[in-house]
This record gives structure tokens, C-alpha cells and sequence, in this order.
């Protein structure tokens, strides 16, 4: 009974709230009338506790740009999350209201974020509310099935000596966090790294591509396609695990050798340097001990993304990776930036529904620019600094 009044209830105030953004002498920009907050009968999440610390509730009046904000946008990745997070117990009630609300009605979307979602400032644990938000995409690399020509580099399948440890049943502390190694006589050690590995995945190659920089870089981005120009084909690389070593930034070794300035250390950057240093490419790029294993999929429909870390399709622009240690996989979190190497504005709600190995801390996102080339562009260029705050469901009481 309640979720159908709750319902009704979010429809009509949209259709107010509607009817006065047509009036000509109102602005919906003035604060007499701004959309207030339907409170339904809930009290706010217990969610928070987790990490009280690190949340500071507060209003939606206080996220710069809520207003302005297409919400239309995100419904598709939002109610991707639910497909993922509905049978949670604080997510019940949202996602099953959610289905039945007007995909292409902005009002009534921001009408029910407002009425059972809480704002909370994300702030890291020495107080900062701002961290660093870098971007990423989906590349496209050219490829073969078999080593040949101008096909030199391999990407790997994960290889069956790979054990993933899960120690979260013994040490709770540790959930989302898996230990990677292999076993030698009777213990076991860490995998090899990026530069011991090699010659142990001999037979373990995937695809064959046609740039060795590229394939590295795609490892970063987690994901990616492979034309295939012998079959005209497309394939997918979806992320599938992890040879267990923490990611090391190229670009900032460039910059601590003085080779790049800070303001060089782009994608872009690197691959210049790359391309004027190629004798030491194979220093550059072992620096980072980390290799990503991957597996293949059909591209069914070109248009939808990759699946991130919470098992849904990434959106383009709005979705980022998150550290799940600190903000939980399938939340909304409004994100107030700036765009790639500019001062203009990004503030807009996003979906948390990725991770990724160089992203730590509790104000920290890479935000998912989409495919192709025009996205590889912003995602390189992408080190900004920027705000969250993470949306949990009101809690019934």
C-alpha cells in the first residue's frame, strides 16, 4: 500500500512541479521554488555507518548542478544497477517504485531521488572532500587470431595456474580484496610480474595486435574491442582477472625522472614519449608490475558498453569506478568536476559500477567516457580534481 501511495504520490508532485517550470513568470532557478524533498515514511540509511567517517549527510540543495542535471540520462544505468542490487534489503523498495516511473519524465526521476535517496559528502580519512578524478574509455585495437606480420603483441586469457584467494570469510575486513598467486612444491607465492611473466604464457594468447603500447594501455582501461581484418570481425576483450601486483603509473615515473612535466603525463603524453624513446619501451612499461587477463565476447549490440565490476554494461558519461572498500558498487554519486584540461564544469549523478586497480581512496573516480576515439581523447587528457557524494536509500522505519 505504501509503495503505490509513495507512487501516485511522486507522479503528481512531478506533474505540479511540471506545470510550473512552464509558467513563463516562474523560474525554477529561485530558491521560493525550488523541487522540494518528498519525505516518505523512512528514516535515513543505515549504510552509512559503515563508514561514518568518511559521510557527511546533507541536502540536495548542496550538490552544485542538481538541478540542471539531465536525469533522463543516467535512468538506463541506474536502473542497470537495480538489475544487479534490488534484492539487497535497502534497495528493495527503491528499485521496485523505479520500474514503474516514466523513463523520458526528468521531474519525476529528480522527485524520487529526492524522496528516498540521502545525499552524502564523500570525504577522505584526513578530511579532504576533494580527490582526484582521472577518466577512461573503451579503445579499439586492430588484431589477429594468430601471430603474423605486423601482429606481434599478445593479449592473454588467464592462465589456469592463477589461484584467487578469497580470505573475507576469515578476515571480514577484507571483502572485495583477493590475494593472486601460484603454487610452487608446497607454497604459495605471488604470481610473476608484468616483466617475469612472459615466457610462462606461451600458449595462453587470446588475439595477436598490432601495437604493443596500445595493448598495455588497453590492460589499463580493463576492456576493450579487436578488429580482425582476416574475418572482418569485432570482437570484445572483457576484463577476467588480474596477475595479483598493484598498478604503478608509467607517467608518474616519467615525471619523478623528469622526462615529463605533471601537465605531460597524459595518455597522449606517454605514447609521444613512447614513440621518441621506442629503445626504452620495455623499461617504461614494466615499471608497472600489474597484467590484466582477459576473456572474449560477442559484440551483440555495438551501442552497449562493457561490463564493469558490478556485472551491468557501462554507460558512456555516466558511469565511473569506484574503490569499493570505501563507496559501494551499484550507487548513485553525484559528481561535481571539471572537463579534461579545462576549468568548465562537470556535475552530474553517476552510477558506481566499476573498480579498478589505480583507484583508492574514498574521494577518488574514473569516470567512463564510452567508445572510441573522441572518449579516448577526454579519458587521456582526464586528471581533475573533484567532489562526491554518494546517494543511499532512505531506510524504512
Amino acid at each position: 500500500m505504501f509503495k503505490q501511495f509513495t507512487h501516485v504520490r511522486i507522479l503528481l508532485l512531478a506533474s505540479v512541479f511540471g506545470a510550473l517550470a512552464g509558467c513563463t513568470s516562474v523560474s525554477l532557478d529561485k530558491p521560493t521554488i525550488k523541487t522540494p524533498v518528498v519525505v516518505p515514511t523512512t528514516s535515513p540509511s543505515s549504510a552509512s555507518a559503515k563508514w561514518p567517517e568518511l559521510y557527511k549527510p546533507v541536502s540536495f540543495s548542496v550538490l552544485p548542478g542538481w538541478q540542471q542535471d539531465q536525469l533522463t540520462e543516467l535512468w538506463p544505468a541506474f536502473m542497470a544497477s537495480c538489475s544487479a542490487i534490488r534484492n539487497k534489503p535497502e534497495w528493495k523498495e527503491p528499485c521496485a517504485i523505479a520500474k514503474d516511473l516514466d523513463a523520458k519524465d526528468s521531474m519525476a526521476i529528480r522527485v524520487f531521488f529526492e524522496a528516498f535517496f540521502t545525499p552524502h559528502q564523500v570525504v577522505n580519512a584526513e578530511g579532504a572532500s576533494e580527490g582526484l578524478i582521472t577518466g577512461y574509455y573503451e579503445p579499439l585495437l586492430r588484431g589477429a587470431r594468430q601471430r603474423g606480420g605486423i601482429f606481434q603483441t599478445p593479449l592473454y586469457r588467464t592462465p589456469p595456474d592463477l589461484l584467487a584467494i578469497d580470505l573475507a570469510s576469515v578476515y571480514p575486513e577484507l571483502k572485495n580484496m583477493r590475494l593472486r598467486g601460484r603454487v610452487v612444491g608446497n607454497k604459495v607465492l605471488p604470481y610473476a610480474t608484468r616483466a617475469d611473466m612472459l615466457p610462462a604464457l606461451n600458449g595462453k594468447e587470446l588475439v595477436w595486435v598490432d601495437d604493443a603500447v596500445d595493448a598495455f594501455f588497453l590492460q589499463i582501461q580493463g576492456s576493450g574491442r579487436v578488429f580482425l581484418p582476416d574475418s572482418n570481425e569485432t570482437i570484445r576483450l572483457a576484463y577476467a582477472d588480474q596477475n595479483g601486483h598493484p598498478y604503478k603509473s608509467i607517467g608518474r615515473y616519467l615525471i619523478d625522472k623528469g622526462e615529463l612535466k605533471l601537465e605531460q603525463a597524459s595518455a597522449q603524453g606517454i605514447k609521444e614519449w613512447l614513440k621518441n624513446n621506442p629503445a626504452r619501451q620495455d623499461e617504461l612499461l614494466n615499471v608497472n608490475p600489474s597484467v590484466v587477463f582477459f576473456k572474449e565476447e560477442k559484440i551483440i549490440n555495438p551501442s552497449i558498453g562493457p561490463k564493469g565490476a558490478l556485472g551491468v554494461p557501462l554507460t558512456g558519461e555516466r558511469s565511473i569506478a569506484i574503490d569499493p572498500q570505501h563507496i559501494p558498487l551499484g550507487a548513485p554519486v553525484f559528481l561535481s568536476t571539471t572537463q579534461p584540461n579545462s576549468s568548465v564544469t562537470l556535475q552530474k549523478l553517476m552510477m558506481a559500477q566499476d573498480t579498478g586497480g589505480a583507484i583508492r581512496g574514498a574521494v577518488r573516480a574514473d569516470f567512463f567516457w564510452g567508445f572510441g576515439n573522441v572518449a579516448g581523447e577526454s579519458a587521456g587528457r582526464m586528471k581533475q580534481k573533484g567532489a562526491l557524494w554518494v546517494l543511499l536509500p532512505k531506510s524504512p522505519g
